[in-house]
């Protein structure tokens, strides 16, 4: 049998960043999250007559080296649900890799949706968000669309991704600009471990993302896209904080992340509304509405003609091809 899932990256505006367990990928803090509609991954799962799985990312086969998180993962899964049969993995990626972007998000979540439908292990989306934490901890959320919660928990069972609003009414739009689509020198998962281990900021990271979350609950409940840009910019920037009070000190932003993040702020002076959120790496995403977007779009492709702008809006949850 063989069957196709699309899941859709997220966008975080509550970070999740730091793991206190790294096996089972079981954060520090909750996060949300927004699913967008702009990038994706189709995943093909197919069971074959094979003592090894086969991958293919984006039409080309992986070799053992490249392969070795997603060999790990497909070891994890038959583990967890009893049975012997290996895949071929046919994956196409539409989000730029390792720049910023979740690329793992969409990907285990939709490896995690197409393995459920081919064995037909008749998952609940609870279940299959807990499957897809063990590939990647933000590939949780993007099993649902629109406004996203991942409960931290405690264990394997208690940390999952919830729903908040998978279908809100309201203007909110996310222009992504894209400064490089290189891959990153210090991974995200490096990245975290050396923020937890050395910034003395870290508990009070803990701290402010509680509060932060259930802040932004209420805007998203209040519809409020200025009070949700207003609290995804202080949590990303707190974020990056981390980053930079680590030792060894290092960053995610390019000169030209400083450069966009300092036109947002020329920008709402001038009554724009426009809020940045970044991720871990160099590239940009600003939040606005459907009236602001295309001042924000005019102004970042003025001021920077080497970047690449993306307009995307709210996502949904996995579907089936």
């Amino acid at each position: 049998m063989t069957r196709t899932a699309r899941a859709y990256t997220n966008i975080a505006l509550i970070k999740y960043w730091g793991k206190k367990n790294k096996q089972l990928k079981l954060p520090y803090t909750n996060s949300l999250s927004l699913t967008l509609d702009r990038f994706y991954t189709d995943t093909t799962a197919t069971i074959i007559n094979e003592d090894h799985d086969v991958v293919y990312l984006n039409e080309q086969l992986l070799n053992d080296s490249q392969n070795k998180r997603i060999l790990n993962y497909l070891d994890t899964v038959r583990k967890f649900y009893s049975f012997k049969d290996h895949f071929q993995i046919n994956s196409i990626n539409h989000v730029p890799t390792s720049a910023g972007f979740a690329s793992s998000a969409s990907g285990f979540a939709a490896l995690a949706a197409a393995i459920n439908e081919t064995k037909q292990l008749n998952l609940t989306r609870r279940e299959l968000s807990i499957l897809a934490r063990n590939g990647s901890g933000s590939a949780s959320r993007s099993i649902y669309g629109g406004f996203v919660e991942w409960e931290a928990g405690t264990d394997n069972e208690s940390s999952f991704a919830v729903p908040i609003d998978e279908h809100p009414e309201i203007d909110l739009s996310l222009l992504s600009v894209v400064i490089n689509k290189s891959t990153k020198k210090i991974s995200s998962t490096t990245g975290m471990e050396n923020s937890v281990k050395s910034s003395p900021f870290y508990s009070n990271w803990v701290t402010l993302v509680a509060s932060e979350i259930e802040e932004i609950k209420q805007a998203i409940a209040q519809k409020d896209v200025q009070k949700i840009g207003e609290i995804s910019e202080h949590n990303a920037m707190s974020m990056h904080a981390l980053t930079l009070s680590a030792d060894p000190s290092f960053t995610y932003f390019e000169p030209e992340t400083i450069q966009i993040i300092q036109l947002i702020k020329e920008m709402r002076q001038k009554g724009i509304l426009a809020y940045a959120t970044i991720d871990a790496g160099p590239n940009v995403k600003i939040i606005c509405t459907k009236e602001s977007l295309p001042k924000v779009q005019t102004c970042i492709k003025q001021q920077l003609s080497n970047v690449t702008t993306v307009v995307a809006n709210i996502g949904s949850g996995i579907q089936y091809i």
